[in-house]
């Protein structure tokens, strides 16, 4: 069995989007002829933990865990945070707004810490793999970002040995959708830029997760592209009962930051539920993640606060039988210029728990084609007020039907481990060039 080597930050027992990709295809790359062996930090600094990730985790693979440091103390007393606060990514703040010193460390982190704040495990890693490689060898080379130090490790470690060399981009890098908000010098951009352009350069193959995404990486001169989305794993669904809710339970889950508050969504809510008695006594409104303030100063703008609630972190079974549990999932798009090609990973999960979902975002992007696809629920365009309205009208007229599922046979071609297949064949195709 051929051997890759896979350089990832998120790693069990962290929590968060950012670890079930690499989690799901490494839990199925032996069924098609890949023995992975991950590398990741010993100690890092992921907005979540979550132990029940573990058990993902197959029996006697290996896990290379080395050290690192990260400038992450320095940030928390610059904010003002406690010692023991996690840090969310995407500029999200649940309970202040963004002062100076937040907006000053957001400078600095974009000016000097660059590629990202992992940039200090990069020379350590390239060094430590080197040596690592020559005893235990490997076939190829995976790396998942962001964040892109990683890729900077894999391109060292490149160089160096060789090796054919993958590079996953679950988010883009300059085309992020913060990247405009890092008040970046022009000496800062050209640094980001150029890192971005070695690793187009030299890897083998280059993966995301959308066709827009795809574009992009196109247009910086990326030939060697491939598209492999984000997916759902069969074995955490066990059969959904055909069971209405007992509230008309709107629900989001995962990071909701200010860029993807819908502040428009939460005024045609606020008249709805004021006009229709009915409504009113049945809504609830339920967010399970990181939330940014914002949100909540909408909600209380437009009489919602009363029907939400919020659960800063579940395990991941446990967000998955609320999602089973709600009578609509809000599938989010960020209103930013790279809004086309996002597709959170939360979609697939979604759709595999067969519940309605309402996504609001470009009806032309990425994440609306696979909503429409899959007969999944209503796409609705950024304020787009009438629209919305006659989209929650019939959600709710449907909640007090029948209840209604995600046809199955839509969703199967997003299982993990079908796409993992994917990833194989691509590594296949690397080792034999």
């Amino acid at each position: 069995m051929r051997k890759v080597l896979v350089i990832t930050y998120y790693w069990p027992p962290s929590g968060g989007a950012g670890v079930q990709r690499w989690l799901k295809f490494v839990k199925y790359l032996r069924l098609y002829g890949w023995e992975p062996v991950v590398y990741t930090p010993e100690n890092p600094e992921p907005p979540a933990f979550d132990d029940s990730l573990s058990r993902e985790v197959p029996e006697d693979i290996t896990v290379i865990k080395q050290p690192i440091w990260e400038p992450y103390d320095f940030y928390r007393k610059l904010i003002g945070a406690r010692k023991d606060e996690r840090i969310n990514a995407g500029f999200l703040s649940e309970n202040r707004k963004p002062g100076k010193a937040q907006k000053f460390s957001v400078w600095l982190r974009g000016n000097f810490f660059i590629p990202d704040a992992r940039k200090f495990w990069i020379r350590p890693s390239i060094k430590f793999l080197s040596g690592y490689l020559k005893d235990h060898p490997v076939d190829a080379l995976v790396s998942t970002g962001p964040p892109h130090s990683m890729h900077m490790i894999a391109l060292g470690v490149k160089k160096k040995t060789g090796l054919p060399w993958l590079a996953d981009f679950r988010d883009p890098w300059t085309n992020i959708d913060f990247y405009d908000q890092l008040m970046l010098s022009r000496f800062a951009d050209h640094r980001h830029r150029r890192m971005e352009q070695q690793v187009i350069k030299h890897a083998d193959r280059l993966v995301t997760v959308s066709r827009n995404w795809e574009a992009d990486f196109k247009r910086l001169g990326a030939s060697r592209t491939e598209v492999i989305t984000n997916g759902y794993d069969p074995a955490d669904f066990p059969e959904i009962p055909a069971i209405k809710p007992e509230s008309f339970t709107i629900t989001h889950i995962g990071s909701l930051n200010r860029d993807r508050n819908p502040d428009f969504l939460w005024k045609v809510l606020g008249e709805m539920a004021e006009a229709d008695e009915n409504l009113s006594s049945k809504l609830r409104i339920r967010f399970v993640g990181k939330t940014d303030i914002s949100v909540f100063e909408s909600l209380e703008k437009y009489n919602l606060r009363r029907y939400a609630e919020k659960t800063d972190y579940l395990p991941h079974g446990e967000a998955l039988k609320v999602s089973a549990s709600s009578a609509v999932l809000l599938l989010l798009i960020n209103n930013t210029p790279n809004a086309l090609g996002i597709i959170p990973g939360k979609v697939f999960e979604y759709l595999a728990s067969r519940r309605p979902v309402l996504c609001i975002g470009p009806p032309e992007g990425d994440s609306a084609g696979i909503i429409r696809e899959s007969q999944a629920g209503p796409v609705v365009d950024f304020d787009d007020e009438n629209g919305l309205r006659n989209a929650l009208a019939r959600l709710f007229e449907s909640y007090q039907g029948e209840s209604e599922h995600v046809p199955q046979d839509t969703i199967n071609k997003y299982s993990r481990k079908s796409l993992t297949g994917g990833i194989a064949r691509i590594l296949d195709e690397i080792t034999k060039q």
